[in-house]
């Protein structure tokens, strides 16, 4: 199996070919280690799963593995969703509790079913309680299910889409479950025409209710993934760089904390927000009020993972990459997991990997003969 990049909690060596450098903050291990869990964050723009975790003393471990365009993550039990150019993937741990995979891995995520969907710009996932696999297919600016016979089956369209068409209209790219069922989105724009939402990207976000359609709030600027939790949904407005809060009856919105870079991705757990961060891609946030709020407050961009306490908007944990990984797109809590990794979609390292699932009855020896 592929090993992990090891390093101490304040940094970490080059992770591969790619030279990119990974520094932490100097209790990001023990954090890990405190709330027993660790972390996965993809990255699109270079086409990576890492798997973050800790182990021995204090070390830190970073393994990576490569899916082309990765994306939108959703944990469930022992299950890890992952949604890439072409396919959604579904990994499984398949480890006992006691099991260790290269002495000290307590979960290995080896991928067992892969829905081909073809490039259909797929976002966030989330997995409902029925077991129904939902995606943002932003391409086609709609929700979307795996389908055993076709690209993809939506299930749900904004009421300001006509039809569906693979023109990404609004630029629909988030998801949030309540009560098991995809229950909210955020859309940039509320634009019927191709592309119509680049020319809304400061302003005319929304966040939708998928049960009535009905926008609980706008005025965003480019919102992402929107999170419900303790009777609030968390939500990310990207494009001012802000975590920020709403009211779910009203409507109202609160800033709760300020990250340097373009926010997408968010995970809440224990009273704690992580959300990843990324470097403009043409050397500025032109246009966006995060340049501007960057530069009063004398701050540069950040690409990598801030960890916010809720309960006062403070970074209290953080991932830093500098180097030739400059975007990031989802980030997940691994609860009860202390030092994840993952196989390979292919290769020597998968074909070699074999497990058995226990038999329902022992096997009659003779037959087995």
């Amino acid at each position: 199996m592929g090993q992990a990049r090891e390093a101490a909690p304040v940094e970490a060596a080059a992770i591969g070919v790619d030279q990119t450098q990974i520094t932490c903050s100097r209790t990001f291990a023990a954090w890990l280690a405190q709330h027993r869990v660790g972390l996965a964050f993809s990255s699109y723009q270079s086409g990576q799963l890492f798997l973050v975790g800790q182990f021995g003393n204090d070390n830190l471990s970073f393994h990576q593995r490569n899916f082309v365009r990765a994306m939108g993550l959703a944990p469930r039990g022992e299950e890890l969703y992952l949604a890439s150019l072409n396919q959604i993937w579904r990994f499984a741990n398949v480890l006992g509790p006691d099991e260790r995979a290269n002495g000290h891995f307590d979960r290995l995520y080896v991928p067992r079913t892969a829905h081909v969907t073809g490039d259909v710009d797929a976002h966030e996932i989330a997995v409902e309680a029925s077991g129904r696999i939902v995606f943002v297919n932003t391409r086609f600016s709609c929700l979307a299910t795996v389908s055993r016979t076709h690209s993809f089956k939506p299930v749900w369209k904004p009421k300001f889409i006509s039809r569906l068409a693979a023109e990404d209209r609004c630029h629909l790219n988030g998801l949030a479950l309540e009560d098991g069922r995809v229950r909210y989105v955020t859309a940039v724009s509320a634009t019927d025409v191709v592309d119509g939402w680049r020319e809304h990207r400061v302003g005319g976000g929304l966040l939708i209710r998928v049960d009535d359609h009905e926008v609980v709030a706008g005025g965003f600027s480019m919102p992402h993934s929107p999170r419900v939790h303790d009777g609030w949904i968390w939500m990310l407005d990207s494009a001012r760089g802000y975590l920020v809060r709403v009211d779910p009856v009203t409507g109202a919105k609160q800033d709760v904390a300020f990250c340097p870079g373009f926010l997408r991705g968010l995970s809440i757990h224990a009273g704690h927000a992580m959300v990843t961060l990324s470097l403009p891609r043409n050397l500025s946030f032109s246009g966006l009020p995060l340049e501007g709020e960057i530069a009063r407050r004398g701050g540069t961009p950040w690409c990598g993972v801030q960890i916010i306490k809720l309960a006062t908007g403070d970074v209290v944990e953080w991932i830093r990459l500098e180097g030739a990984i400059r975007e990031l797109f989802d980030v997940a809590v691994l609860p009860g997991t202390t030092c994840p990794m993952a196989a390979p979609e292919s290769g020597a390292d998968l074909s070699t990997l074999l497990t058995i699932e226990a038999p329902d009855a022992p096997l009659d020896a003779r037959a087995a003969s």
